[in-house]
């Protein structure tokens, strides 16, 4: 059973002109809703969907009539495009509306809810529920229905078709398909079921060379059907010869075989691999040098492929990438009718709209680009910080005028990527209400929309939470930082000032609702972020405080705190705590941040603090946590514990982004402490450095060999002497030659003030 907070106000008059459909007086109706001649499964969810909400809105419960016996009644709802909404309007061909196209219209004493097939005529429904009854889906589990004893149907006259015609709002909610469809969701995530519509589904999804053609069946007897790199055949991580006809043919027939096993599929993906490696051989160099860039071949390919699939599959359409190495159009080559192109915003900048943003000129030039030659885009959209979910994304004023644009530039397909698996992210449930309505209407006002949901769902606590927004998208902006997907921490955009601010808001909405359980629930939950970011900064927000005299609302008992945080957390479900990784793996890294650090290196027992940042294990970034790297105990460590990883991987998993105070410093001096257990005789066992993320190059690298290591006792390495700013960071790894049965410990890293 689907649980709903339905929650009632007092009756609702809807006052209209006297032309209205009157269509409940006092509980009471004489209508009836009037299913299609030949109903299709949807449409008998409309009229069942249309029955219960005005029932629950009323009290008034309409009967579901059939057509025939229906259709005789002098008032009432005709559902789907029967012959009477024909004769009434003759100008008008639904067909020709578009796909998922609603029509609501009154005449006399009929309300006509109709649209194309097989969405339509329930999407009608939805949106006379939503827009004239005043009902509202805040999440999967959480609705709204007023309460009127009357209510009037203004004159109606609505021919509607979305622009974009497949939409996915890739959140947790959304993956409930009634809830989806009552969104007007349709994409390939949502599993709606049939009776409510069913959803766009793509074949493979994306990066499909590798499962249409698996070099590990076909590689030892054609090697010649995969990319060529430095005059050598790939195996393992290869792309397709993208000029080689017999491989051309031979995925063209697996691909056939894909869509005949599911022919309502509405699309089938013939992309790259998600990796680089294009073909170097000689045809394929020439007509990249042709097209002038590698998507010229790829086009080229996937023309062909979709050239026979139309043969057989004239509705289908065939989905490529251009993303990474492909990303930029083709001088010549133009995508076939039944071809859609990908694109991916994944290195743009989410503070700022795509179609104005300075850093974002080249991805908007490569979207117009291709939109001049091609009829269908597809966009991949970015609208979470997959890094670390639980913490503020002010992309907010972003998501509206970037839906605008991709409209403006042909998208018939919209992937919306937030963060599906975890409920205590950024305002999931605002994300999935405002996307939803933007895709299905961009012309919407998308601050009217937020100002709705917020006031609505959160009650007395929307209004602090409007100012909570506000001050996070003003945050961003002030500080002149970037917003990309992949964001490690707030330090670089959200201050000290801010998070007290909004310590304050969130108090506020909490004081606002604390009659209400089920408001303050959501209050708390939303505020998890913000808690978050205290637990991630606690040390160095405390020192900023108490060195600059500043105002601290962050926890007072911080390892209280953390662990209040991590209950509620489980109390809230909340899933991943970054993409794919369970928040169980990262609960003790949060519990261990907050206990106290170990004495200062002995070298700088006599020194100034404010001459020197020490920072230890438990600030440390950690990636792969349970695999590449875990938080143990370590008696020789400075506080106890350390970050181990084992010799079975050689990936940087401990990192440091280079902190405020680090930067603040000035020229310093950079230190590591570090021990190796079972290291081997011989061979470099240790690297570590400073890396420039924004020059994409190392700043300095060591590597550090068995000999040097041997005791099994921590050693100081020192990185040198830099200027660091807070685009670098440092990084810890095992070296592939450390034996498998070895370990790198890590306790501490610190910077001296030259």
């Amino acid at each position: 059973m689907r649980s709903l907070i339905v929650v009632m106000l007092a009756a609702v008059v809807f006052v209209s002109p006297a032309s209205a459909l009157e269509l409940v007086h006092n509980g009471q109706s004489g209508y009836v809703i009037v299913l299609p001649p030949t109903p299709t499964p949807p449409e008998q969810t409309a009229a069942t969907e249309l029955q219960h909400y005005l029932m629950a809105a009323t009290g008034a419960t309409l009967p579901v009539l059939p057509h025939d016996e229906g259709a005789r009644h002098a008032k009432r709802i005709l559902l789907g495009g029967g012959p009477e909404l024909t004769q009434a309007f003759p100008k008008l061909d639904v067909d020709a509306l578009g796909r998922d196209a609603i029509v609501l219209k009154t005449q006399g004493d009929t309300l006509f809810l109709g649209g194309d097939r097989p969405r339509g005529t329930l999407y009608a429904v939805y949106t006379f529920l939503e827009d004239t009854v005043g009902c509202r889906w805040w999440s999967a589990t959480e609705e709204f229905v007023p309460r009127t004893p009357l209510l009037q149907v203004p004159p109606l006259d609505v021919n509607y078709a979305p622009p974009i015609a497949c939409r996915e709002a890739y959140y947790r909610g959304a993956f409930d398909g009634v809830f989806a469809a009552r969104m007007k969701l349709n994409g390939h995530s949502e599993e709606i079921p049939p009776e409510y519509g069913n959803h766009y589904r793509i074949l493979g999804w994306c990066h499909t060379f590798e499962q249409l053609l698996p070099a590990e069946e076909h590689f030892d007897a054609h090697p010649e059907w995969y990319s060529e790199v430095d005059g050598k055949r790939l195996k393992e991580y290869s792309q397709l010869c993208l000029t080689n006809e017999a491989a051309r043919k031979a995925l063209t027939t697996k691909a056939l075989a894909w869509i005949r096993s599911d022919p309502e599929a509405g699309m089938i993906s013939v992309s790259q691999n998600d990796w680089h490696n294009r073909c170097q051989c000689d045809a394929c160099r020439a007509l990249e040098a042709k097209e002038g860039a590698p998507s010229g071949p790829l086009l080229h390919f996937v023309n062909a492929v979709a050239e026979d699939i139309e043969q057989e599959f004239p509705d289908v359409l065939v989905c490529t990438l251009a993303y990474q190495y492909t990303r930029k159009a083709p001088k010549h080559a133009r995508p076939r009718e039944n071809v859609v192109v990908r694109l991916c915003s994944i290195e743009c900048d989410f503070s700022q709209p795509l179609a104005t943003g300075a850093r974002n000129a080249g991805f908007k030039a490569d979207i117009e680009a291709w939109s001049d030659i091609a009829g269908k885009l597809y966009i991949w959209n970015y609208v979470t910080n997959f890094r670390n979910l639980i913490l503020p994304h002010p992309n907010y004023q972003t998501l509206a005028p970037d839906i605008r644009f991709f409209v403006e530039n042909n998208t018939i397909g919209l992937f919306e990527q937030g963060d599906a698996g975890c409920s205590c992210s950024d305002f999931p449930e605002l994300r999935v209400w405002l996307l939803s309505h933007l895709m299905w209407d961009p012309s919407r006002d998308e601050h009217a929309l937020t100002q709705e949901f917020v006031e609505g769902y959160y009650g007395g606590g929307g209004a602090p939470l409007l100012r909570y927004l506000a001050l996070l998208e003003q945050a961003i902006g002030r500080s002149g930082e970037p917003l990309r997907c992949y964001e490690q921490s707030t330090e670089q955009w959200l201050t000290l000032a801010d998070l007290n601010e909004a310590t304050r808001l969130f108090t506020e909405a909490e004081a606002a609702t604390a009659n209400d359980t089920v408001l303050l629930n959501r209050v708390q939950r939303a505020r998890m972020p913000i808690d978050h970011v205290w637990l991630n900064r606690y040390h160095a927000l405390k020192d900023e405080a108490e060195a600059q005299g500043l105002p601290f609302l962050g926890p007072e008992d911080a390892p209280a705190f953390a662990k209040a945080f991590v209950k509620r957390a489980e109390r809230f479900d909340v899933g991943w705590y970054r993409e794919a990784q369970p928040f169980s793996d990262y609960a003790p890294v949060l519990l261990n941040r907050m206990r106290a650090p170990g004495p200062p290196p002995e070298a700088l027992r006599q020194a100034d603090p404010n001459t020197y940042v020490s920072v230890q294990d438990n600030q440390f970034s950690l990636h792969g946590m349970g695999a590449w790297v875990t938080l143990v105990e370590d008696a020789a460590a400075s506080d106890g514990m350390a970050a181990r990883m084992p010799g079975t991987y050689s990936q940087w998993a401990v990192q440091l982004p280079v902190t405020k105070r680090i930067a603040d410093l000035g020229r310093v001096r950079c230190f590591a402490e570090l021990r190796c257990e079972n290291a081997g005789s011989e061979g470099t066992v240790v690297r570590l450095g400073i890396w420039d993320n924004e020059a994409g190059a190392s700043v300095t690298e060591k590597a550090i060999s068995a000999n040097d290591v041997k005791d099994n006792g921590y050693q100081t390495v020192d990185l040198g002497t830099w200027d660091l700013d807070r685009k670098m960071y440092f990084w810890v790894a095992p070296d592939i030659t450390l034996p498998d049965d070895g370990a790198v410990f890590v306790d501490r890293v610190y910077c001296v003030q030259e």
